[in-house]
């Protein structure tokens, strides 16, 4: 009788790093770290071993033993995605419909990323509302569509180097349901299509998207609402928070729409790549060596290269714990155009955290 641990593993995961250089990186940053960061950590340090117990299967031919250590189910493991992936998809599949999809990118510029940082929730809990009013708000114009339009969004908070990088991903529909330009539906509603291949103008979301957000911020702040710690303390007051707010309404912000998707079996094989995602894969990282982590990366502004970078296994730590979605703030949400999918018979425009 012969015994194995399955599945195989790659040579190197983010588990490795943590188990080798967590306690140091604990010790010196646990005091700055939230519940939920250290409580990642902890899980992804045990994922797939013994700790956490497990399961043996045995061959009933040759009495050869497979065990199969239990998963953290960390929502930022790299290992743990897999069935929570395929069970999302599984439920989503049913609210696509059978017309153009467009991937739209909304971007954050640095100056408020870093702000973001400081108040993750508040700050993406308002790019989650300002990308999707400036999607409906301009698809609802009647000089551009005049249409409700059904849309997903995804947060990101990281780029591929790991660097604080917040955006959201927005899968949204090539049309939508008549409307008037405030946005309400037809009382007998038709469907009105993009033309083939356009969305909508991505100068027209772009300030669009500016001014929604700025705005939200401004409410934000009024309210009291954002924490200003270290060197953004200075904004704290009222009137030096409106002198940052100025030139930000000068700058042009990202607003990147891509070419449409092929259809509805497109979508779902892009958001596979999407929902789920965590920080960083396992299968990025290529080798951790006196106390230096190296991985490899897409540089998309270089036309998407391929790089490496090399990180210490402490700044590797800190990035991946920053850069993981706040716990307070859902990674997607959904808003339907009613009734243009399944979930229509529940009534109205419905946002959902998934």
């Amino acid at each position: 009788m012969s015994a194995s641990v399955g599945p195989e593993r790659p040579a190197l995961e983010v588990a490795d790093v943590i188990r080798k250089h967590g306690d140091a990186f604990s010790a010196k940053h646990g005091g700055g770290l939230t519940i939920a960061q250290r409580k990642a950590l902890r899980d992804l340090s045990v994922c797939r071993t013994a700790a956490l117990g497990g399961h043996v299967q045995r061959c009933v031919e040759c009495d050869h033993e497979l065990i199969a250590y239990n998963s953290c189910r960390n929502r930022h493991c790299p290992k743990c995605q897999a069935l929570a992936r395929a069970r999302w998809l599984e439920r989503e599949a049913e609210l696509l419909l059978p017309v153009e999809y467009h991937h739209v990118v909304f971007t954050l510029p640095a100056e408020v990323a870093e702000l973001a940082l400081a108040n993750p929730q508040a700050c993406y809990d308002a790019l989650f509302q300002a990308a999707s009013a400036t999607l409906r708000d301009v698809a609802a114009n009647p000089k551009r569509l005049g249409a409700q339009l059904g849309i997903l969004l995804v947060l990101h908070t990281w780029g591929q180097n790991l660097h604080h990088h917040p955006h959201v991903h927005g899968v949204v529909t090539g049309g939508g349901l008549s409307c008037d330009e405030r946005g309400h539906m037809d009382v007998s509603p038709t469907w009105r299509s993009c033309r083939p291949g356009f969305f909508l103008p991505v100068r027209v979301l772009s300030r669009v998207f500016r001014g929604k957000y700025l705005e939200l911020l401004r409410r934000l702040h009024a309210a009291g609402k954002l924490s200003f710690p270290n060197r953004l303390a200075a904004l704290d007051d009222a009137s030096a928070f409106v002198r940052w707010l100025r030139p930000l309404y000068q700058k042009d912000w990202v607003v990147y729409a891509k070419r449409p998707f092929g259809g509805p079996a497109q979508v779902l094989k892009y958001l596979a790549r999407y929902t789920h995602r965590v920080a960083i894969s396992n299968s990025r990282l290529l080798e951790m060596d006196e106390g230096r982590v190296t991985f490899r990366y897409k540089d998309y502004a270089d036309e998407q290269r391929s790089k490496t970078m090399t990180l210490t296994a402490e700044e590797f730590l800190w990035r991946f714990v920053q850069l993981r979605t706040a716990r307070e703030s859902a990674p997607c949400r959904q808003v339907e155009a009613e009734p243009a999918s399944v979930a229509a018979r529940d009534g109205g425009r419905r946002q959902r955290r998934c």
